[in-house]
């Protein structure tokens, strides 16, 4: 007898695809369990410990039972100080602590909040493409129209976004940016922002920058802060994280600054919806920006190394790649005749027949597709073994590509 299920879902669950990750990451649970070694190069979560310090003042803290009540929403004010000392000291910018900083936990949940802030029904949010999902689906969540702009030159991207706001009604209300920028690894220079704070007061839209790979840079490069700019603060908020630059992914810790009535607006959304981060791990985030300036330097020379090696190996098989110059991530272009498969099926046939794992780029949105975003964050060992895996998996036989297989056309294949 069949029942009629009597679950009703928003109809905002209709815009929402199947999260591809998941069928990479339920193929590597599977063959772990059955005791086979998966390299996992699909997720950016760091398997690098966080620095002692952070670890040792968590221990600490959390021994005092004050630390277990609920903590402040919008975060302790020492961290919050420790935040706007931290942009003054590297970026040069000037942050009011009590109204232009708020804790989050992680920039994930603090863009997600914002744009139940700032987005409803009716607004267009522009966003680079391909993009991280929650650039996405944040502003959709919302009830927003994403307007999604191809990844292209500093000054293509520019005159796009003057376009669109010349030509659509209504006008763009929010501009999302994210460089250094998951998946690509592209960057941009100060003189970019320096045109958006412009376009912005123009065409009075809003700018939301994650920040989160801001200090992962490498061969000189440094990423500049959107709050740099004259008039930054008048237009837009940054988001920051702890995650990536410290190794604390999953300690849930991230910051959002910049325009005060953007903050209070965050700040009043939060209220309704969380308590905020553990107290003990606010206070290992000030350990962190007092004291790891160094653990950071040696991490970004752990990521640089990885990078190499990753980028010497895919090239060595005929893969073409542009070494990155910030980021986690390397953007690979997938050879022929392997991309006639699509992204999610080579991240498919990589995980069963190689035990690696890689993010499709069809994951990030139908301009990544042809594209495997690969994660700087196994040890180079494995990522020297992973590279002969790819290499015994895909080369040396001579495959056919029908439809949504490959076939091997040796004999006994």
């Amino acid at each position: 007898m069949n029942v009629e299920s009597t679950i009703r879902f928003a109809s905002r669950m209709n815009q929402l695809p199947p999260y591809l990750f998941g069928m990479i990451n339920a193929i590597k649970m599977e063959k772990r369990m059955k005791g086979e070694d998966v390299i996992d190069l699909g997720m950016g979560n760091p398997i690098d410990p966080t620095p002692a310090p952070i670890v040792r003042k968590l221990c600490e803290v959390v021994q005092n039972p004050r630390s277990h009540r609920y903590p402040v929403a919008h975060g302790l004010r020492n961290l919050r100080r420790g935040i706007a000392s931290f942009y003054r000291k590297d970026y040069g910018v000037d942050l009011d602590s009590e109204s232009e900083v708020i804790c989050t936990i992680g920039s994930k949940e603090g863009i997600s909040h914002l744009c139940l802030a700032i987005v409803g029904p009716g607004d267009n949010v522009l966003v680079p493409a391909p993009a991280f999902p929650i650039h996405v689906y944040a502003s959709i969540i919302a009830g927003g129209t994403v307007i999604r702009i191809p990844l292209t030159t500093e000054e293509v991207f520019l005159g796009r976004i003057a376009g669109i706001c010349e030509s659509i009604i209504p006008r763009p209300k929010v501009v999302m940016l994210n460089y250094p920028h998951n998946p690509t690894g592209a960057v941009v220079s100060e003189d970019f922002f320096r045109e958006i704070v412009p376009l912005a007061k123009k065409y009075h839209f809003t700018v939301v920058h994650d920040f989160a790979y801001a200090k992962i840079t490498f061969d000189g490069y440094v990423a500049p802060s959107f709050l740099e700019v004259p008039g930054a603060k008048d237009v837009g908020v940054e988001f920051g994280s702890f995650s990536k630059s410290y190794n604390m992914a999953g300690w849930r810790i991230g910051y959002c600054v910049g325009n005060a009535e953007l903050i209070q607006g965050l700040a009043k959304i939060k209220g309704y919806y969380d308590y905020g981060i553990f107290s003990p791990v606010k206070i290992s985030g000030i350990v962190a920006l007092r004291e790891c300036d160094n653990d950071v330097t040696q991490q970004v020379e752990i990521y640089q190394r990885r990078r190499d090696i990753l980028c010497r190996g895919l090239e060595r098989m005929g893969w073409t790649v542009e070494k990155p110059k910030a980021g986690m991530f390397v953007w690979a272009k997938i050879p022929a005749p392997y991309d006639q498969m699509g992204s999610m099926n080579v991240a498919l046939y990589m995980a069963e027949h190689a035990n690696v794992t890689m993010a499709p780029g069809i994951g990030f949105g139908e301009e990544g597709e042809g594209y495997l975003r690969i994660a700087l964050v196994e040890n180079e060992h494995r990522i020297r073994q992973a590279m002969k895996q790819i290499r015994r998996a895909l080369s040396g036989v001579d495959y056919e590509i029908t439809g949504e297989k490959i076939y091997r056309k040796v004999s006994g294949g």
